[in-house]
């Protein structure tokens, strides 16, 4: 039995188990049964590493102080590249983990942090959940609380030798859960900051970054222009290097403006350097020479782009998250395809923006700074709220689709509009599709949600959050879920909906029983039910009460489970909602099962199956046998608790849905142990195909049992 994204089912606290073959199952131990997750990592290691420089030189005594840590302490497992901005922090370690990559057989995992990022930093509960995800932890497996989540991470890593760049870290806090608990692994981070605590704590290494000497930042620029230009003045090639205080990333966008303009003399671009202004005070590097060298090469390349150019980099600045994809560019800007790729391929070549992989892009934090500093002296601020709107709106159609495609229930979802005619909404042929886009894109939807409601779009906000949570319920994403519901309460407060109040409540009520916080729970599932109730919204109603009853037997409060969910059921009882109806009936059953109430159990359960066997939903067609099962067990009626057991796994075995072919068996199992076939029963544990769901039946016959075996 088990807790549905659309809220009919249940689930309580639950245990990892590790399988076979990097297998990661999670059991959960529910009232009258186990309900158990696995997930393998699947099609190989994760290798997330992002490309790295396309010229790379120096930094040769870094490089070898790196390699050294593959031969040295063993139990080393935290290494920090510390330096001001733009020094070359994570060139280094990408350019070192990708050489050394083979030596770390089980994968890289990859996160910026963005902890100096114009937007907020990336929780450290936000990225464990990504790299579990990664490692093969089914969602519904990653617990809620950001320690446990930490536990688990540890773990996954244990037997695994693993290289993890955690990538511009603001603070030790926000390192330390992602660090590894073991020697194997070896996570590098980088900072501009020397997270001492890291060192204190974690015993970890650090090596601060200094800027290049004169002559290796005169070998960078040689090398970036090579190709293109030939016969500068040494002089002028040192002269240049000073101008930009040899900081790797204003060398890297000096060296792409002189090789763009080959015929131009070197001496000519460092004096329209020179002119560039250096009044600006909204970027710092930690160094007043350092910072002016970088406001400097930062205008002096961003005024040599065309205007149309220019004008989509300050827009650029804007965009909600850290990524963007080219579909969502055209979107912020208002461009065409063909004008934005124009203008991305422009940028990206004068190092202005980063191309993660095909048709995707990322700001520098620096640069994104002084595009979205740009915009607020060029571009008007009508303009640039049009821009977050368009870009907000977007998101909602495209994670409206997505959602359509991979949510479990989309009976509720509202109507919208067409997209307004140029916006390159996406189409998903399918599931697969779907889920990849939403991989990409899942940050990215709750800063939209974040900066919807920032700029006062209070309807569009409510609406990705609704859509976003039917995506985020499908895959247990808890923590964006419930900053995302949260924002969309806020809004429809302020709107004044109370329709839209009361689903983000039932939202928020949903979530907390799932991740089992349980008086919050309640709160929300009370709110939600008592706006439903004002609004004569009777389908609502039955819903939220079902919920409620859930939360009460999790409680231990059976007989209020009992009350709330015979309100339910005299309310949808004169409503042609069927298969809530069904679910209202297996609920209450359920519950009267557990209260020792045999024949009003079997009354209600009987009504439910024949209610879903009619609907044609074999999900809970078996959920409600194994229910059934488990009422006669306790009733001492054997020969049904076996006949009804085995007819689920016949069920679920041809559904194909290995999971809940295995709680069936569990449920077999326990019917004839019940009858004295202790051999029966161990073949019924055994036969579920995968290893790992073996382990976790194994595992739950040892557990303590409200049902006594």
């Amino acid at each position: 039995m088990t807790e549905t994204s659309d809220g009919r089912g249940h689930d309580n606290t639950h245990s990892q188990v590790h399988g076979g073959s990097g297998e990661i199952v999670q059991a959960r131990d529910v009232a009258g049964g186990i309900h158990f997750y696995y997930g393998s990592q699947r099609g190989g290691p994760p290798l997330q590493l992002p490309r790295g420089v396309r010229v790379f030189v120096n930094r040769l005594s870094e490089l070898t102080a790196l390699d050294e840590l593959l031969v040295g302490d063993e139990n080393l497992v935290v290494y920090v590249i510390a330096g001001t901005a733009g020094v070359g922090k994570t060139s280094l370690a990408l350019h070192w983990a990708h050489r050394v990559r083979e030596q770390f057989p089980d994968g890289q995992l990859y996160i910026d942090l963005r902890g100096y990022d114009p937007g907020p930093p990336v929780p450290p509960d936000q990225a464990l959940e990504r790299f579990l995800h990664a490692l093969g932890v089914p969602a519904a497996a990653v617990p809620a609380d950001v320690e446990a989540k930490s536990g688990l991470y540890r773990s996954a890593l244990a037997e695994r030798r693993m290289l993890i760049i955690l990538d511009n870290a603001g603070s030790s806090a926000q390192v330390r859960p992602l660090v590894p608990g073991s020697g194997r692994s070896l996570a590098v981070v980088t900072s501009r900051s020397h997270l001492q605590g890291l060192a204190v704590r974690q015993g970890a290494r650090r090596r601060t970054l200094d800027t290049l000497s004169e002559s290796e930042a005169v070998q960078l620029l040689s090398a970036t222009v090579r190709e293109y230009r030939t016969g500068d003045d040494p002089a002028d090639v040192a002269e240049l290097a000073r101008l930009c205080a040899y900081l790797p990333l204003a060398l890297r966008i000096a060296a792409e403006r002189a090789a763009g303009r080959p015929a131009m003399p070197l001496s000519r671009l460092i004096a329209d350097l020179r002119d560039e202004s250096a009044l600006w005070n909204t970027l710092s590097t930690g160094d007043p020479d350092e910072a002016e060298a970088v406001h400097t090469v930062f205008a002096w390349s961003y005024r040599a782009l065309p205007e149309d150019a220019a004008r989509i980099f300050c827009l650029l600045g804007l965009h909600p998250g850290a990524e963007f994809s080219e579909a969502a560019a055209e979107s912020l800007t208002g461009r065409s395809t063909r004008e934005v790729r124009a203008a991305l391929d422009l940028l990206a070549g004068a190092c202005l923006l980063e191309s993660t992989r095909f048709a995707r892009y990322r700001f520098h934090d620096l640069l994104r700074a002084y595009a979205v500093d740009r915009a607020q002296y060029e571009v008007p601020q009508e303009e640039q709220l049009a821009a977050v709107e368009r870009v907000c709106t977007w998101y909602l159609h495209s994670a409206y689709r997505c959602a359509l495609a991979v949510a479990h229930d989309t009976t509720l979802l509202f109507e919208l509009d067409p997209a307004e005619s140029g916006t390159a909404v996406p189409e998903f042929a399918d599931h697969a599709r779907a889920a990849q886009w939403y991989a990409e894109e899942k940050s990215n939807l709750e800063a939209a949600v974040r900066a919807a409601a920032g700029i006062g779009q209070l309807r569009t906000a409510w609406r990705l959050a609704a859509v976003s949570e039917r995506i985020y319920a499908t895959y247990n994403d808890f923590n964006d879920w419930r900053s995302t519901s949260q924002i969309g309460l806020d809004c429809a407060r302020q709107l004044g909906v109370q329709a839209d109040e009361a689903a983000m409540h039932e939202s928020l009520g949903r979530l907390c029983r799932m991740t089992m916080q349980l008086d919050e729970a309640v709160v929300h599932h009370e709110n939600a039910v008592t706006i439903y109730r004002d609004l004569g919204d009777l389908p609502g109603v039955v819903k939220v009460l079902n919920g409620l009853g859930w939360v009460h037997l999790f409680r231990h409060r059976l007989q209020d489970a009992h009350d709330a969910l015979s309100e339910a059921l005299s309310v949808v009882q004169g409503l042609s909602e069927r298969s809530w109806h069904a679910t209202v009936l297996y609920s209450i059953g359920y519950t009267c099962a557990q209260l020792r109430r045999p024949d009003e159990a079997e009354e209600h359960l009987t009504r439910s199956l024949g209610m879903f066997r009619a609907l044609g939903d074999h999900l809970y067609e078996s959920m409600v046998l194994t229910a059934i099962s488990y009422l006669a067990r306790i009733s001492a009626d054997s020969g049904t608790a076996l006949t009804v057991a085995a007819e689920a796994v016949d069920i679920s075995r041809e559904m194909r849905n290995p999971l809940w072919e295995a709680t069936a068996l569990l449920y077999l199992g326990r019917a004839q142990r019940a009858v004295g076939d202790a051999g029966s029963a161990l073949v019924s544990y055994q036969r579920p195909r995968s290893a790992a769901v073996r382990t976790v039946i194994a595992a739950a016959r040892r557990w303590p049992s409200k049902e006594q075996g």
